[in-house]
């Protein structure tokens, strides 16, 4: 409580203007960086909050149509920052949102949200309804827990009747959420999926407590335990080690650990599973990179540098946001969506934080030295056993890959542009970060990484198998053409194994090339074939040695 009301006095001071945000600015603790965050992303979606329709422009969109869960974030900084009339445009927001949630209880989608209130009806003849696509089941999740953390943080703001409309509409969200099942109408909510199934047990454990709802609340702890079962076989989330859902999974513990009793096993394992989560986090971070080394299950681009992740919003709050991957414009970084929730990270970071050893926070600023990682994770129904992961971390060059077998192709997302078994990275002499990444393209891999070499294999492979890696573009003084690998800054690979030696290289560029980007990074495609008629088992072993 007493890192909190120091939070408090924080965001109070911050209140009085621009020369007291400065003044807090040069201080150096986690209640500053994270009331900083707070008042810098909120001074971002201030540009693009509609204060006729009240609700927020889409983030990324030039047509001037809104977006839901980016205006309950919002909705959660305007209260946490408390200046002008910022309560009742909060309380504006929630209600919209609240009136746009789908009220028919024989519809798969109901108690969800829309994903934006100019959509014709889901379910129509003309926008029929498509999972993912004209609704999203996990927007039950985010806008259900904020709606949560807005209670908790905030109801002595709040109107009565707004926090009895927001508790109703919990009800139903939680109600609906209970429709899903994996593999059952196209919907993929396993345990093994983490970051919703975080959120759903926690809303349907609170709610059900709040409603004095005894089969909710048995329900929510029903689902967690399946989730705390899946963690603790080794420590480890099941969507493992994406910038991107660890920072949700972390943000769906902490509502764990701070809002429900010890009674509850979300209340009992919450803290220990942001502990054991962050001690892995840590192993893998290379704070001269300032990036987590692969694989990473589910990534929204491959240098964190580059790209806007939730856990580097979690960084910030930790260790400033000069010390952590954020450019000093996030919203001008890939995927600035995310931006908008680091509302949220301010206001738990101040208990988060207090749950993460001084080893991992010291990992998070000082490279602690070379070293191997060797860990697992299992995501059931999708893996035939667990996925064995190893990593090697030097000062300036990371390898990290999985092995694995699996029925679906592109990890349990079914998406191999995001993810991610095999990933190297490297520092350039400029200081910015060069990248590898084998593309996704096989049921099984095995992998072995060690002191500068990562050795990939096929299991069920065959003399048609090739190997694709997607390498970054060179730095802002590097060479524009890549042909070979010689061409590539920073690094000297040397390739050996049964693939034939001669590859292709063709560029994915926004303007041009042979295909699109991959969450808006262009790459040089390097691929590896068998040779004609080879009955080998397809093997490759890169051998790095950076550049002096």
């Amino acid at each position: 409580m007493v890192a909190f009301s120091r939070f408090c006095t924080a965001l109070t001071l911050l209140s009085h203007g621009v020369t007291a945000r400065r003044a807090l600015a040069k201080r150096n603790d986690t209640e500053s960086y994270a009331a900083n965050m707070l008042y810098e992303s909120m001074d971002w979606m201030d540009m693009f909050y509609d204060n006729e329709r009240g609700y927020l422009f889409n983030l990324d969109s030039a047509a001037l149509v809104h977006e839901t869960r980016s205006s309950a974030w919002y909705a959660a900084g305007l209260l946490a920052r408390n200046e002008a009339d910022d309560v009742e445009q909060a309380v504006r927001i929630v209600s919209n949102i609240i009136g746009g949630q789908f009220k028919n209880e024989s519809s798969q989608w109901f108690g969800d949200y829309q994903i934006y209130p100019e959509e014709p009806t889901v379910g129509t003849a003309q926008y029929p309804p498509v999972i993912y696509n004209s609704w999203d089941p996990n927007w039950r999740g985010f806008v259900g827990t904020t709606f949560v953390l807005m209670l908790e943080e905030f109801s002595h703001l709040l109107p009565q009747e707004t926090q009895d409309y927001m508790i109703e509409s919990l009800f139903n969200t939680t109600v609906g959420d209970s429709y899903r099942v994996g593999g059952v109408d196209d919907d993929n909510l396993y345990p093994a999926y983490s970051n919703p199934s975080i959120m759903r047990a926690f809303v349907s454990g609170w709610v059900g407590r709040k409603v004095n709802d005894a089969n909710m609340t048995t329900a929510g702890e029903a689902y967690a335990r399946e989730v705390i079962d899946l963690f603790q076989r080794d420590n480890t989330l099941s969507e493992f080690n994406s910038g991107t859902y660890a920072g949700v999974s972390l943000y769906a513990l902490t509502l764990w650990a701070k809002y429900l009793p010890q009674s509850s096993l979300m209340g009992q394992h919450g803290g220990e599973m942001i502990k054991h989560t962050w001690t892995s986090l840590g192993e893998l971070y290379n704070a001269n990179l300032k990036n987590v080394a692969g694989p990473w299950d589910r990534s929204y681009g491959y240098d964190m540098n580059k790209y806007l992740s939730i856990l580097a919003l979690q960084m910030w709050t930790l260790v400033g946001k000069e010390k952590a991957p954020i450019n000093a414009k996030p919203y001008a970084m890939g995927h600035k969506d995310d931006f908008a929730i680091a509302p949220l990270i301010a206001i738990l970071a101040p208990f988060h934080n207090t749950l993460i050893s001084n080893t991992t926070l010291s990992a998070l600023t000082t490279f602690p030295g070379t070293h191997a990682v060797t860990t697992s994770a299992f995501s059931p129904p999708f893996d035939t056993y667990p996925r064995n992961i190893t990593g090697w971390i030097s000062a300036n060059l990371t390898i990290g890959a999985e092995s694995f077998a699996e029925n679906v192709i592109g990890g349990p997302a079914k998406n191999p542009n995001s993810f991610n078994p095999a990933v190297v990275q490297w520092a350039r002499r400029d200081g910015s970060v060069g990248w590898l990444s084998l593309y996704a393209q096989v049921y099984a891999l095995d992998a072995v990484t060690g002191e500068n070499f990562l050795e990939l294999s096929y299991p069920q492979g065959n003399g048609s198998s090739g190997f694709s890696f997607l390498v970054g573009a060179n730095s802002w003084g590097g060479r524009r053409d890549v042909a070979s690998w010689a061409d590539v800054e920073g690094v000297n690979v040397n390739v050996t194994g049964t693939v034939d030696q001669e590859y292709t290289v063709t560029f994915n560029g926004a303007v041009g090339g042979a295909g699109d980007p991959i969450n808006e990074f262009e790459f040089w495609n390097f691929t590896y074939v068998m040779p004609e008629n080879s009955t080998e088992t397809p093997r490759v072993r890169l051998e790095f040695e950076l550049e002096v």
